[in-house]
């Protein structure tokens, strides 16, 4: 084993790449390992949700991989190599990090982000959103897409201000489910959606999070009342919603 493992994970990605390699390696391309990193990224997640740190630490491990990955291939097309990519992300964190490595002086987390964001913008010709990618889950790109209009002063004022904003936007979808305009109804839906994404915003709470886990809680009970239906040598399809309802019940009752 290398003193240096990062260095000894470069060298390894190097080898499998090398023409005396790894044939699946050598074929691989920026495009062909994408939804290998995306499966990486909700591994990690999920290891994160079950508080599993022996798994969340092979997880990293498997991401950091597949960075290392691409930073060869790049490296190999003479694009750029893993000691630019470092170096751009510590160069990075030192410029938007004024506050910290600098002078300047903020009070808190709501300055920070501002200044985030400000810095972001005068580095460079681009939109202030033009950072969220269009491949995130609709509800965290949501939550950036406000986070980020936030945090140059685009906002509400309160809480209360986004609650009247749900009830609006509920009455409007009320209204367009009564007109039968399915599109108006998605097009409301959405705007619903968006809403309730900012209150969760405004309490901390982040939407994609708080949405994955209650699935998972749906899920579990769900399974509860199917295990015990097949005790009592039953189908679920069997079972009336009055004696789901109560089974669901006994699932809440038990911390499920």
């Amino acid at each position: 084993m290398s003193d240096d493992p990062f260095r000894e994970l470069v060298a390894i990605l190097e080898k499998l790449r090398s023409p005396d390699g790894c044939p699946w390696d050598r074929e691989q391309t920026f495009d062909s390992l994408r939804p290998y990193i995306l499966e990486e990224t909700y591994e990690i997640l999920q290891a994160i949700d079950d508080k599993r740190y022996a798994q969340l630490k092979e997880e990293l491990g498997d991401l950091i991989m597949h960075i290392v990955f691409q930073a060869q291939i790049a490296r190999e097309k003479e694009l750029f190599d893993i000691d630019d990519v470092l170096r751009s992300i510590n160069e990075k964190l030192i410029h938007r990090h004024p506050h910290v490595f600098g002078e300047r002086e903020v009070k808190n987390t709501r300055e920070v982000v501002e200044n985030w964001e400000k810095i972001k913008l005068d580095e460079g010709p681009k939109r202030l959103l033009g950072g969220v990618p269009k491949t995130q889950p609709a509800l965290l790109r949501a939550f950036r897409v406000q986070e980020k209009a936030s945090g140059v002063g685009f906002d509400w004022e309160k809480d209360g201000d986004v609650i009247r904003k749900i009830l609006e936007e509920i009455k409007e979808l009320r209204s367009a489910k009564a007109a039968g305009d399915q599109e108006r109804i998605a097009d409301e839906f959405g705007d619903l959606l968006f809403s309730i994404v900012n209150l969760a915003r405004f309490w901390g709470v982040t939407p994609e999070d708080a949405l994955r886990s209650t699935v998972e809680k749906f899920i579990t009970r769900f399974n509860y009342i199917e295990d015990v239906l097949k005790v009592q040598g039953r189908d679920v399809k069997e079972a009336t919603l009055e004696e789901m309802d109560r089974l669901w019940d006994e699932a809440k009752e038990k911390g499920m």
